[in-house]
């Protein structure tokens, strides 16, 4: 029997999105969506990640790139993997939460349902600081907006194995640390997003 709901996702993001250093080759996003069940939709989605990429270059690309995925007769959905690369490239707090705003917009002019997951902390205390900060203008511009947050900075901060996953494999994720970053996705608005029941 064909599904009534067609979704289309396009996910946009860094090197994190696209599960680099994960043994399994799944990333948070490849678990998450192995978890999601299909009985009720078909579910096509479409990985558009760029390596190193902070909100500058993904607000100018997103739209251009979403679109070619998109369709006619398709719920058009976009998930954005948020990073705190822009504290390297030295765009201010409020820049960063400006070009996610612009992203936001054209997503809601475009017809497409927003999902935005958080940047996740790292073993540096003082970038840690920075991104704190990172992901508190973030949430604030997604919640306003009536979209879903997903903070995977708090979390996870102090969280044993997400730290010990970053020793073990140079400052980023692992299996476990995809794992953990999936889990919370999961737990923290995946199911209602799709308009899915959340899975027992």
């Amino acid at each position: 029997m064909a599904h009534e709901r067609k979704v289309r996702l396009a996910a946009i993001g860094d090197e994190l999105l696209a599960g680099n250093g994960d043994p399994r080759a799944l990333g948070w996003l490849g678990r998450v969506l192995a978890r999601t069940p299909r009985e009720e939709l078909t579910l096509e989605s479409y990985v558009l990640a760029a390596p190193q990429e902070g909100t500058e270059s993904l607000s100018t690309r997103w739209l251009d790139e979403a679109q070619r995925r998109f369709g006619d007769g398709f719920e058009n959905r976009l998930v954005i993997g948020l990073s705190g690369r822009d504290i390297e490239f030295g765009i201010s707090p409020a820049r960063s939460r400006l070009n996610v705003a612009n992203i936001l917009d054209s997503a809601a002019q475009n017809s497409a349902e927003v999902f935005v997951v958080g940047p996740p902390p790292t073993l540096d205390p003082v970038q840690n600081r920075r991104l704190a900060e990172l992901n508190t203008a973030f949430a604030d511009v997604t919640t306003r907006r009536k979209h879903y947050y997903v903070d995977t900075f708090s979390p996870l901060l102090n969280h044993e194995q997400w730290r010990g996953d970053l020793a073990g494999n140079a400052g980023a994720p692992g299996q476990a640390g995809y794992g953990l970053i999936a889990w919370l996705v999961l737990h923290r608005g995946w199911f209602p997003w799709l308009r899915l029941p959340q899975p027992q």
